[in-house]
């Protein structure tokens, strides 16, 4: 057998692994979008190194659309195997995949308004989406699904996100039994919402994520005393208003529900709280919906409180009109709103309007691209060019990476211990190459023989 990388090699978003067994059956471990600004990336996501009509199978990890977001263009072009994923996963894939085609379709619209002569075409349509959904394949955690006579595969839960999980392949071939690992990413221990991640079988060859492999989160009681700072100062104490950019499906529910926690113990100051993102909204009723991913802290809190994602102050938007209202408004308040790293969606419109008065404050929560609005942010810029025109960084920056729903250095140290007696081959993805780099020495020094860090394209035989 052999495995090619095909995505999120030497980068963070992109996923996507093929695997071709000895008799030509092929799988795909994820098919993500590429999410940035990177000109050497640009068209990443308008072809793929392989024919998607020759992939036997699609095997996801999560629903998060760098590891989602091309599967309907994988359709398009030819695909018409069998995608597995687990319940939830299906489920967020659902409204996540329609709503990247509906921003395919209105930014190719758009663009085609203003260039008649240059039109563009979306990556995929929402009757693409559709076609999709009808090759889904919905799978528990741990059991042995067979998706052929010698391949099966296993869930387990790596409590990223509602459904996310690391894929256990078993392979018989040429007289011999390969177990293969995919973590997709890697969860946290003791985060609230999701169960904490499960460790994997034993296995010959794995997959593994790298996104903070140079470094630690902060411990949770910082970060909620933190956090509760941060709200003091940008919207008590200089009485403006708060952006918390935010990804629509985990870290949206996650700050909601830690808030939601803080306002029932009386510790939240009584300030307007809106969820501004369709997707956010249709996403957290379906994690309502997913009680069996749930953790035993939040079961406890369900029976004090039937709501854990809805308190008092908080609204949810959906209505453009009522999105672009805020920006109207004059008084404290906090703005949860896609997309995290302010590169498109209402995130980006909120940015723009609030980047330049110093009352203001952008809690960045979670990783960007270094070419993205939340990356140039993160890394210290003054300025930066928003819809066509240049806007000075006058508002406070705080950044918490501790809301994370990426284990760190350590996490994924002890996610992967014991296996550094099985792993003939270990290959680090879903990272930059400094990180990379960094967490390839640690493993190597506890013990694992052979630490890749495959580049784009590069094909292993195994």
């Amino acid at each position: 057998m052999k495995v090619k990388f095909c995505g999120a090699a030497r980068e963070v978003t992109g996923s996507s692994h093929l695997i071709t067994l000895e008799d030509g059956y092929t799988i795909l471990l994820d098919c993500g979008l590429y999410q940035g600004n990177d000109k050497e990336m640009k068209d990443f996501n308008e072809s793929f190194l392989f024919d998607p009509a020759e992939v036997d199978c699609l095997i996801l990890s999560h629903a998060h659309i760098d590891h989602t977001g091309r599967v309907p263009k994988l359709v398009k072009d030819g695909f018409q195997g069998a995608i597995y994923a687990t319940h939830a996963t299906r489920s967020l894939c659902a409204i996540m995949l329609m709503d990247s085609a509906m921003i395919q379709e209105r930014d190719a619209e758009y663009h085609n308004r203003r260039n008649p002569k240059e039109r563009r075409e979306p990556l995929y349509k929402t009757q693409h989406v559709h076609e999709t959904m009808q090759l889904f394949n919905g799978c528990p955690y741990n059991k042995w699904i067979p998706i052929r006579d010698n391949v099966e595969i296993q869930y387990r839960d790596a409590g990223h996100i509602l459904g996310s999980a690391s894929v256990t392949l078993r392979i018989h071939e040429s007289n011999r039994t390969i177990h293969f690992g995919f973590t997709g990413d890697i969860g946290r221990p003791n985060r609230p919402i999701l169960r904490d991640p499960q460790k994997m079988p034993a296995v010959d060859y794995m997959i593994c994520e790298s996104t903070y492999g140079d470094r630690l989160h902060d411990e949770k009681p910082k970060e909620v005393e933190k956090f509760l700072r941060i709200i003091q100062e940008a919207c008590v104490e200089r009485k403006g208003k708060m952006l918390i950019p935010a990804f629509s499906v985990g870290r949206t529910q996650e700050i909601v529900y830690l808030m939601d926690r803080l306002e029932s113990e009386g510790r939240l100051p009584r300030i307007p709280v809106f969820v501004d993102s369709p997707l956010a909204v249709n996403a957290t009723t379906i994690f309502g919906a997913h009680p069996e991913c749930y953790d035993e802290d939040l079961e406890r809190y369900l029976l004090i409180d039937d709501n854990p994602f809805g308190f008092n102050d908080l609204q949810y938007i959906k209505r453009v009109e009522a999105s672009k209202a805020l920006n109207g408004m004059n008084e404290p308040c906090i703005i949860i709103s896609a997309s995290g790293m302010m590169n498109a969606g209402r995130s980006k419109h909120h940015l723009s309007n609030m980047i330049e008065d110093p009352k203001n404050t952008i809690l960045i929560v979670g990783y960007a691209s270094p070419q993205t609005p939340g990356g140039k942010i993160r890394n210290g810029a003054t300025g930066l060019k928003l819809f066509g025109d240049y806007k000075q960084v006058l508002a406070h920056v705080e950044m918490m990476d501790s809301f994370s729903a990426h284990a760190d250095r350590d996490e994924i140290r002890e996610f992967l211990r014991g296996q550094e007696q099985h792993i003939k081959k270990l290959f680090l993805v879903h990272g930059t190459i400094e990180r990379q780099e960094s967490l390839g020495g640690l493993l190597s020094d506890v013990g694992f023989r052979d630490v890749q860090i495959p580049e784009l394209g590069q094909e292993y035989h195994l």
